[in-house]
């Protein structure tokens, strides 16, 4: 099958990649592992992240993207040039074009480090779209009209604010914080309270199980395994879902302050389209409980999580990819 189009969510957590026709071919976490000795590319997506935390001296483990931008120029380029030669083949007839999400606040040199990298891993011409207006896509909400929508879209590195009408971002506000932030504090505290030191795969699992943004009247209970920190050997302790939701309460309110500051820039009209419509939430981020409880209650505005969250990006790069001359106004073209 001669494949002309390529859709890419190039997330800091995890990478999507859609083909027209074919829908979400691949869904592999955004890591790659390192020969340290000859710098040759060994693993990329799922056996990647298998290795991290786990490998030698002479292994590297690492993602290439921090904060939802290019951390490592080359090992990116060969992270896409994987996800390419896997949809398309690595003997290809016709160089695809590339559509990719990137995060609402990057700079411009960080936007042609994309395209950059996307050209030379492959694609003939790559197109660069704003994560919240693809998740906005993603989860059904008519970006094109005259009124104003709310997407909150939370990822593995940024979480992204936009209030979008007529096609267009009206006010933005991206916060370089996300789910590995999230990780990362529950991996503090946990060292903090308990002198116990865990791997961040460990924190995730933590958060996805027992994590909760608001306390909740039934507590629940993990047990969770480390190294203790003062003699040194493995240990395993328990931990509750409230001592949980305590260590995340500097970054949630990171991420209410981001909603605060937009809902601030936006004019009165479309301020009073959000307050009637209510607040979408998308991204691996939105998954955690009780998250949109807590800014509807924070912020006095209803919020909602969008239908498959986690899939929100992709399937507005989908809907993107087949309407181009629909999206035009909202996408960068380079070739």
């Amino acid at each position: 099958m001669l494949i002309r189009k390529i859709g890419i969510d190039l997330g800091t957590a995890n990478t999507l990649v859609f083909v027209p026709g074919r829908g979400i071919v691949a869904n592999e976490p955004s890591v790659v592992a390192i020969s340290i000795l000859d710098n040759k590319v060994l693993a990329v997506g799922n056996e990647a992240k298998e290795m991290l935390g786990r490998t030698p001296d002479t292994i590297m483990a690492s993602r290439p993207l921090k904060d939802g931008v290019i951390a490592d120029y080359r090992i990116t380029e060969a992270m896409l040039k994987y996800f390419i030669n896997k949809v398309s083949g690595r003997f290809r007839l016709v160089r695809p074009e590339i559509m990719i999400s990137i995060p609402a606040g990057v700079t411009s040199t960080e936007r042609r480090a994309v395209i950059d990298a996307a050209v030379r891993a492959g694609a003939k011409t790559a197109y660069v779209v704003k994560e919240p207006v693809l998740a906005a896509i993603g989860a059904g909400i008519p970006i094109n009209s005259a009124a104003g929508n709310m997407i909150i879209d939370i990822g593995g590195g940024t979480s992204e604010v936009a209030i979008i009408s007529l096609g267009g971002v009206v006010a933005v506000y991206s916060a370089r914080i996300g789910g590995n932030k999230l990780d990362q504090s529950i991996a503090n505290y946990i060292k903090k309270k308990h002198s116990l030191a865990i791997g961040e795969r460990t924190a995730e699992e933590i958060k996805i199980q027992i994590g909760s943004a608001l306390p909740q009247v039934k507590e629940e209970y993990m047990e969770v395994r480390g190294r203790d920190l003062t003699g040194g050997l493995p240990k395993t302790i328990k931990i509750s879902s409230n001592e949980i939701t305590e260590s995340l309460q500097d970054e949630l309110r990171e991420i209410i302050s981001a909603i605060k500051k937009v809902l601030q820039e936006t004019p009165p009209e479309l301020a009073a389209d959000v307050m009637d419509k209510g607040m979408v939430l998308s991204g691996g981020g939105a998954l955690l409980r009780n998250l949109d409880g807590l800014i509807t209650k924070t912020i006095d505005v209803p919020c909602y999580v969008a239908k498959e969250p986690l899939l929100c990006v992709i399937k507005g790069i989908g809907i993107a990819l087949d309407n181009l001359d629909v999206y035009k106004r909202t996408i960068t073209l380079s070739k």
